[in-house]
Parts: structure tokens; sequence; C-alpha cells
């Protein structure tokens, strides 16, 4: 009776082996992953996760060799996640190593000439004016591990600015304050700021194109602008920033256009109105319309401009202050405001953050299906998602006006619930994943999901959904709002289950560039990183071999027209002969025959293959080239002509005409009808 219990429980040992050692072989070097927490956890949360885990894989419970390993492994995460400096450390640089050379204390070189005398002054005459604290480099180094993880990584939308340096570079050492200067105006701004030693990480510093030190690198969305300027000023970085923004964050909204721009959320964006009492926006507004372009259209209004005086009264607008108003479907009434005469930037990025979705958004990529339906694990601390599963089309705006009626009313909290709609035809693989226990002929088809990871998602299926009516009533839609508030009041609850699981793909991105605007973007992105890193004299150099080349192309053609025109001249007058005339009149032809000697005697008489047929022509030196050109045609498959030269042609001819007709002929043997079979002799030798 002992047996099926060492069964079981070696069963469970197995899948909780299974289920959970995923997280060693993915994330090794990652703390995170291993405890499975989030970067932003807290300390208690973190020791909370070391502890359950602890347990899981505690070599006294489990008894493999793989455990123990595991359980070191947790350990030493938790080690480096405890550790505030590690864990900084880690954050920054992607650093797991205690004896990183980040770890260790940096000389002091401010010591060096304190003995002198006059502070203007040393040995060789006047000092170096350098600013001989390079600490700062050091303090905002990362390694190409971070530069390639978060700085370069595919949904970073924030812009960075980095400086390659070298221990032993003077010139960096004479730009530390301008460099310090820079970082505090602008990193409040929402810049963030990194360093990186070109001899530590040189393949990073060659990935930028950059070929020297000091190198200031603007990093937007993956691609790398190289700062060519002699100074280095506030004011020079600034307008090297806005110029290699895109043109598109903002648009300038008037009095003629702003209907059109609150109108356009079918783009699953929410619109944002800046007022600025100046011609030129702001940087920091830039920046956030940079960072949430994928998400919320900004406009600009220029409030001195006189055609946007309809938009101020209709807003009241206070004209002395920056304002910045919020919209989701409504056009008519904005549903967030910031006014005041500088907005900080996190304070801006605060609001634009708590309304960055549409009341009812989109499922229209993977990015926006992580952000308003997130991933939870925990049974008790679950977050539902309601979908309404529609179509691109007119018919079914009623179905989304109500789904969105039905969640402006709702009273939960949008950290545990929150509403969505999908279309068919632009996510058919996800709406195949959970396509079990739907019912595709009601017009109403609300699914409710539960993310518990990236591909794994429990759902249910709201009973209103079944009823197959086209046609939505009043009593349909209160009966659809009753439903999903009591479907999802039970399912919020930790003891209740779904009815169905399913392991989806990521979303298709609606908003992804087709191939003509990805082409169009690389080729302007390759114009302008060549009108940065070309020089004036390549600039010249190029410009004079195209110039040599065109010259010569032009030239070429010169020279070609006026020799045509003499050709055509001497032609009209009949001293020259056309090219492909006399290649007509001088053309030999090839001889497609085979003389019969012993080689080819076998070949073509005696041993010839049944179907084939040999044409043999007799002929004398002096009739050969006259009689032998009609037979110079290609020959085919089963048909050989061939010729044998003979002197004595008259004695042949003349037996030849003595012979009976060819139907009393008496043939001897079988042998001689293959010998003399389609012999032609001419008439004339």
């Amino acid at each position: 009776m002992t047996i099926p219990v060492i069964n079981n429980h070696f069963k469970i040992t197995v899948l909780v082996l299974f289920a959970t050692s995923h997280i060693f072989v993915h994330a090794i070097n990652d703390p995170y992953t291993i405890l499975g927490v989030k970067n932003i956890a807290t300390t208690q949360e973190i020791r909370r996760a070391y502890k359950q885990l602890a347990k899981e894989w505690h070599p006294d419970k489990i008894h493999n060799d793989g455990a123990s390993e595991n359980f070191i492994t947790i350990k030493l995460a938790y080690e480096l996640l405890s550790d505030t400096d590690r864990r900084l450390l880690f954050d920054r640089h992607g650093i797991t190593d205690e004896d990183s050379h980040y770890l260790q204390k940096k000389y002091d070189y401010s010591g060096y000439n304190r003995f002198s005398i006059d502070r203007d002054e040393d040995t060789f005459g006047k000092r170096f004016v350098i600013d001989q604290n390079i600490v700062l480099y050091h303090k905002l180094s990362v390694t190409s591990n971070y530069f390639e993880k978060n700085i370069l990584s595919s949904g970073a939308k924030k812009v960075h600015l980095v400086m390659f340096y070298n221990d032993w570079c003077f010139k960096c050492t004479r730009i530390v304050s301008a460099f310090k200067k820079i970082i505090d105006e602008l990193e409040p701004l929402g810049i963030n700021f990194a360093t990186v030693n070109a001899v530590h990480e040189e393949s990073t510093f060659r990935k930028t194109g950059a070929v020297q030190v000091p190198q200031l690198v603007l990093i937007l969305e993956g691609r790398f602008f190289l700062y060519r300027e002699h100074t280095f000023t506030l004011k020079k970085i600034v307008d090297f920033i806005r110029k290699k923004l895109p043109l598109n964050i903002f648009q300038h909204i008037e009095n003629d256009n702003l209907n059109d721009f609150l109108g356009g959320w079918m783009d699953n964006r929410v619109r944002a109105l800046a007022f600025e009492p100046r011609n030129l926006i702001r940087l920091r507004y830039l920046l956030t319309a940079f960072e949430f372009h994928d998400r919320i259209a900004f406009g600009f209004v220029n409030m001195n401009n006189g055609r946007s005086n309809n938009i101020i009264d209709l807003f009241k607008v206070n004209t002395s202050l920056d304002t910045v108003l919020i919209f989701n479907e409504d056009s008519k009434s904005y549903t967030a405001s910031v006014c005041m005469a500088e907005i900080p930037t996190q304070t801006l990025i605060d609001v634009v953050s708590a309304n960055q979705f549409l009341v009812l958004p989109r499922l229209s990529s993977q990015a926006i299906f992580e952000s308003v339906c997130p991933t939870e694990w925990s049974r008790p601390r679950k977050r539902l998602c309601v979908i309404l599963i529609t179509e691109n089309n007119r018919r079914h705006d009623v179905a989304r006006v109500a789904l969105r009626d039905i969640a402006l009313k709702s009273n939960y909290s949008l950290e545990r619930v929150r509403f969505a709609y999908m279309f068919k035809e632009t996510q058919p693989d996800f709406i195949k994943a959970i396509s079990k226990g739907s019912y595709k002929k009601s017009l109403l088809q609300i699914v409710i999901i539960w993310r518990r990871d990236d591909k794994h998602i429990m759902y249910e299926w709201v009973s209103v959904a079944k009823q197959n009516d086209n046609i939505l009533t009043e009593s349909l839609i209160n009966s659809t709002k009753s439903e999903i508030s009591y479907t999802v009041k039970k399912l919020l609850k930790s003891s209740e289950t779904f009815s169905y699981e399913a392991f989806v793909q990521n979303l298709v991105n609606e908003h992804s560039q087709g191939i003509l605007a990805k082409w169009i973007s690389r080729l302007l992105y390759l114009v302008d990183y060549l009108s940065d890193n070309i020089e004036d004299e390549h600039l010249l150099a190029a410009v004079s071999v195209l110039g040599t080349i065109a010259f010569m192309f032009v030239v070429g053609y010169i020279l070609m027209y006026f020799v045509r025109a003499e050709e055509q001249n001497l032609k009209s007058q009949g001293h020259l002969i056309n090219n492909q005339d006399q290649q007509h009149n001088n053309l030999i032809p090839e001889l497609k025959l085979y003389e019969l000697r012993a080689k080819k005697y076998n070949g073509m008489v005696r041993l010839l293959k049944p179907g084939c047929r040999t044409i043999l022509l007799i002929t004398d030196f002096q009739s050969r080239n006259k009689l032998l050109f009609p037979f110079c045609t290609r020959p085919a498959k089963t048909l050989h002509i061939g010729f044998k030269v003979h002197g004595f042609c008259l004695t042949l001819l003349s037996l030849t005409h003595c012979l009976p007709p060819p139907s009393s002929l008496m043939l001897p043997s079988r042998l001689f009808r293959r010998r003399m079979r389609h012999v032609c002799v001419p008439h004339r030798c």
C-alpha cells in the first residue's frame, strides 16, 4: 500500500521541478526574475518571495542534485537585492559580481600639485586649467550589457545622452564641469544621462559610430546621433536634441482643425492640448510627447496666435500660464488638466500616465495589451480584463458605445478591472485561441480574462453574450451590465475558478509601419546620418568625384551623338553599308553534315538505331560546295545527313539509272537493306 504513495510523491516532486526550473534557465543572471519580483519591488516583497522559494527549494525538502544549486542561486539573488549598493549598481549597470571594479574605491587625483605655492603656476610655468575630478564619469558609467538591455531596448521611449570618455583623455577632464551643468539642467526635464568607458567597452564605442573621445551621442529609438559641434554649451545641446526629435510628435492646433484633432481618437490614442504663451514649444513637452507618442496625440496651441482665440474661449484657458488638457472619447470636456506658470516634468508625466488610455481602449498591440491587462500570478491579487470582441464596422459601434457606458459607470478600481475591445479582423490568432465556449453569432461577445503570465491566460465568457440577437435593445444592455457585474464580482474571489484556459501568442501590432514607410524612414535616417557624419572636406571630395563622372557621361553622350549623325549622313550618301547587312553577306554557313569515314560508318549505317534514318550524299570535288549548301540545316535527333566525296561519280550515277523501280527490287538480305537505306545520289555531279 506504500508504493502508490511513493509514486504520487515522486510525481508531485517532478511537476514542481518542471514548473519552476525555467526561471533558472532563462534568467540565471537576473535576480529579479529568479525571485519572481519586479524591479520596483520593496524590501518586504523581496524577503517574502525569498522565503517562499527557499522553502520550496531547500535541499532538506527536495532530494535532488539540482535543488541545492537552485537554492544557492536564490540565496545569491536575495543577497544582491538586499544590499542597497549592489542593487543600485545592478539597476544602473547590470553588474552582479561583488568583486567588480565599480565597487572598488576610486583613487583621488585631487591631491596632485597640492604643494604648489601659486595655484596658477607649477614647475613648468602656468599650469593647465583642468578639472581633475572625473568621478562624475565613473558614477554614471554603464556596461555594454546594461547599454544593450536598457538603453537600446525596443520598448525604450526615453531620450538618452551618452558620453564616451577615457581616464587618460585630457579633453574629457576639461569638459567635466560643462557636462555636469548640462546634466543639472536637462535631467529634470526627462533626459537620461550615462557614460561609457571607451577602453573597457570598445564594442559599444564602435557600434555607435564614434571615432574619438570625448564623444556625446544622442540615442532615440535605438538610433545614434553624434554631436559634432566643437563647443559644449547648453544651448547647442538643446538645439541638437530639438533637431533630432521626430517632427510628428506635436501637431499645431488652430480653430479650423480642433474638431478633427479631438475627434480622431479612433487611432486608439488619447488627445492632449498644450497651451503656451510662446511660439516655441518647451523641451519638456516635446520629451513627454515623444515618450507617450504611441498612446497620446499631443497638440500645441500658440496663445499668441490670433487663430486660436476660439479654442482659448471654449476651454477658458488662462493666457498667462502654461496649460495642458487631456481628452478621451468625449471631445467636449477634458478629463484632466494642469495649469501652472512652469509645469514640472514629473507632475506632467504623472498626469499623463494616469490618463494615457481611453475609457474603452482597443487592444491593438502587445504593448497596449500588457499595459491595460497586466500579468498577475497571485490568485488573491488577480487582475481582470473585460474584452468586447467586435468588428471594424459601423454596425458594431452600438456595442462599443454600450460597453463604454458600462465602463464609465463601473465601481471597480482600475487596478483590478479594466475594460477594452478588440477587432476580429486584426487579431485572428488570439480570437482563435480563446474561441472555446464562445458564440460567434451574437453581436455582444464579451470575455473576461486573467493573465497569469505572458502566454498563459484564464478566461470566462459572459453568459449574456450567448443570445443570438443582432439588435441591441435597452433591456439587453441592462442585462449585460448586470451579468458583467455579477461575473466580475464572482471571479475576483480567490476561491473561484475560470471555465477555460489558453496559451496565446503576442498580439499583432496594428500601428506598425508598412514596408514602404519603413524604407522611407530608413532613407531619411541615412540622409540625416550622412549629413551629420560627413565633414566639409569629405563632402567636397565626394562632389568632385560625382561631378567628374557626370562630366564624362555628358562628353561621351555628345561624342556618340555626333558619331551617329555622321554615320547616318554617310549611309544616306551610299558610302557606308549597314553593319547588319554586311554581316549577313559575309555569313559563312556552318556545315551540319558528317563526312562518311571509317569512324562514322558504324554509327550512321551499320549500327543505326531503330527509328532513325540516314541521308547520304555522294559528290565529287568540283560540285561539293554547290550541292552540300542546301543540306546545311540543323539535324534532328532521328535524322543524320552525311556525304562522301567520290572520284567515280559518273559510273555510280549511270549504274543507279539502270536500276529497276523500288517496288520491283529484290532485296537479297536484311543487312543489305540497312546499308543501302535512303541512299540519295544527285543527278548532277
